[in-house]
Formats: structure tokens, sequence, C-alpha cells
């Protein structure tokens, strides 16, 4: 066989292995998110408020043996979704031409600076929680402009042009990769030193807990808009999500607020027996 003629056969090759690594990539992605989003909202509507019926021989007993297996399965999936998700990214908007819309459909360039504004994102977001530590709901507010301002900045602009399936998903991982980094960076960290200190029979330092809570709530407030912008953009048929991009951030953000109040509030009416 000549090697133009094996030309085909190369690509059809290379699109079927992009197809399959895709294929393995999110269905590891999705394993390991349910298994990191059930945990998170294990810890926030459940063992949030077991732990209250705790007394103190209670909580020495039970604490360290739960929470440091509970937050192994907890960070371990939120670091597994993360680098899943960057591997599709990589397939789906550096490889492919699924960034853009027509002739800029395929715009590596954009993403990869897209991707960058992520990861600053964080580092951008970590301040705003510092800064407005006594206010954690304001600081979340204000961390949702922010995310907002960048749908808007890849829609709007030129250079980035991004479609509005692109934009779902840079916003879905730009709230992702900072409740991933609040996991490995923020919660983690501080939990161990409240394990720590429970076991040996003293009282946590109020700090660690302020810190490790603030930073699961917010992650449960992200995360059900996180939900609705990543499962949305498979299979929409009817472009009911694809109309205008920062409308339908914006809404997710008021509503997917509301609904996670209600969520808090029903927990707190959950008894035992």
């Amino acid at each position: 066989m000549t090697v133009p003629a094996m030309i085909p056969a190369v690509l059809a090759f290379q699109n079927y292995g992009e197809d399959a690594a895709n294929a393995l990539f999110r269905w590891i992605h999705i394993a390991a998110g349910v298994m990191w989003i059930g945990h998170l909202y294990f810890f926030n509507f459940v063992n949030a408020e077991l732990a209250k019926t705790y007394d103190a021989d209670s909580k020495k007993k039970v604490v360290p043996e739960l929470m440091p297996r509970a937050l192994f399965w907890f960070r371990w999936g939120a670091a597994w979704t993360w680098i899943t998700g960057v591997l599709m990214w990589a397939i789906l908007y550096l490889h492919q031409p699924f960034f853009g819309t027509g002739a800029n459909a395929k715009n590596p360039a954009g993403a990869g600076v897209a991707l960058l504004l992520i990861v600053v994102g964080f580092a951008i977001y970590d301040q705003v929680a510092k800064a407005l530590a006594k206010q954690p709901m304001v600081a979340l507010w204000v961390w949702y402009a922010i995310v907002f301002a960048f749908v808007l900045l890849l829609t709007e602009v030129g250079f980035f042009g991004a479609s509005p399936r692109a934009a779902y998903v840079h916003a879905g991982a730009m709230l992702g990769t900072a409740m991933a980094a609040n996991v490995w960076m923020r919660i983690w960290p501080n939990q161990k030193r409240i394990i720590a200190a429970i076991k040996a029979g003293q009282a946590p330092d109020p700090a660690d807990a302020a810190v490790a809570g603030m930073r699961s709530k917010h992650n449960t407030f992200m995360s059900v808009p996180l939900l609705f912008l990543m499962l949305s953009v498979h299979g929409d048929q009817i472009g009911v999500t694809f109309g205008q991009p920062w409308q339908w951030v914006a809404g997710l953000f008021v509503v997917g607020y509301f609904a996670t109040q209600w969520l808090y509030t029903k927990s707190t009416q959950v008894k035992g027996f």
C-alpha cells in the first residue's frame, strides 16, 4: 500500500483513538464526579446535622474513624474529576474544532487562554473568600459575578469567539477548578488538623473549622449550577439552553442559590429515630 493510500486509514485510526479516549475519560469523569459530589452532599446535608448530636466521647470515637475514610474518597473523587476533565478539554477544544463558531471553530489559542484564566480564577476566588470570610455568601456572589464576566469575555470578545457550548463548559470548568482546589488546598488540610485535635481529645481550632466549613458550603452552592452547565451540553437537540449563555448562567446562579438554600433548610428538618 502506498503512503497516500494509507493516509485515510491512519486518520480513521487516529479519530477512533480520540473517540475511545474521550469516552473513557468521560466515563471516569462521571464516576469520579458522582463520588466527589455525593460525599460533598453527605458532609453538608447529613453529617453536618448528625455531628451536632455527638457528645465529646462519641465525637472522639466516630470522627477519627469516619472522616478520614470519607475524605479519602471525597478528595480523590475531586482529583480524578478534574484530571479527566482537563484531558477531555484537550481533546475537544485543542485538537478538535469545538471551541468557537464558524471559521473560528478551531481556536486552540483562545481555548488555551481560557484554561489559563480558569486556573487563575481560583487564586482570585481564594482572595475574595479570605477577604470576605465573615460574609461567606457575599463572597460567593462576588465569585459568581467573576464567572459571569468570564462567560461574557468568552462569548463577546472576538479573540475567543466561543460557542455557547464552549461557554457553558468553560464556565463549569471555572467553578469545578475552584471547587477541586478548595478540596485539596483548603478543606482537606484544615480537616486533617480538626481530626487530629478531636482524636487527641482537644477542641479543634475554630479558624480551621471556619475555613473548612465555608469552603465546603461554597462548593455545595457551586455544585448545583456546575452540574447543569456540564450536563446540559450533551444532547441538546433543540437549542433550549444554547441561546444566550450569559442569560442562562445568571439564571442558574440565582435558581441554584435558592435551591441549595432550600436543601440546607430541609437538612435541618430531617431527624433520626
